[in-house]
């Protein structure tokens, strides 16, 4: 393949956030669990886009974005600038009032299997930001994956973290597959937690997966 890795952009934005919503909830059809992909893709990009573009790498071929990968080296930062900084978390909330997410059957349905899952305390992530300070979050489009695109973007991202003195970092799947390809990566899996909210549209059990990796 004819691809290279390079540094995010403003430009690249747009493609971003179209990947993210067509990658998300394991490959299923979002149309069917959360209907506005403005929101979901705020949700997913929007602090690494907008707030941290430096930690971000995209994937290219003939010019068109095949992959990406947002990453932040200071989870706990990020999470302070969501909350009290940039404020991201109470405007996106705004954003769904006017946009009258809640609205739609279909988002107050996994709105309403995600507080369920809330409430059983399986929403409860380990802060692991002591050992694995950075994170990242990686997404490939399904006709470039097996071809090692999503390698070359870590690769890419662990040289910058190294770079920054960076002593570990951490990430999040919802997916066998990629646990099993970040384990083959160096990562192991720091801990793991049952995500209920989703079996009504997988028919199965979903696990998040926390994986980490020193530097």
């Amino acid at each position: 393949m004819a691809y290279f890795i390079r540094p995010f952009t403003a430009r690249d934005r747009p493609a971003v956030r179209r990947l993210s919503c067509e990658t998300a909830f394991l490959g299923l059809p979002r149309e069917g669990i959360f209907a506005d992909d403005e929101v979901l893709a705020d949700f997913l990009t929007l602090y690494f886009t907008d707030h941290e573009p430096g930690s971000c790498f995209v994937a290219e071929d003939n010019a068109a974005v095949i992959g990406y990968l947002t990453g932040a080296k200071d989870v706990r930062a990020m999470v302070r600038e969501m909350r009290w900084g940039a404020r991201l978390l109470p405007a996106l909330f705004v954003k769904m009032l006017r946009r009258k997410t809640f609205l739609s059957k279909t988002n107050l349905r996994f709105l309403s299997l995600g507080l369920l899952s809330l409430l059983k305390g399986e929403f409860f992530v380990r802060d692991v930001a002591d050992v694995f300070p950075a994170t990242l979050h990686v997404n490939i489009d399904s006709r470039y994956r097996r071809k090692g695109v999503g390698r070359g973007l870590i690769e890419a991202y662990l040289d910058f973290l190294r770079r920054a003195r960076v002593k570990g970092v951490h990430l999040s799947t919802l997916s066998p597959d990629a646990r099993d390809f970040f384990l083959k990566m160096g990562f192991d899996v720091v801990y793991h937690r049952r995500r209920s909210f989703l079996k009504p549209y997988t028919g199965s059990e979903v696990f998040l997966y926390v994986l980490g990796r020193g530097l």
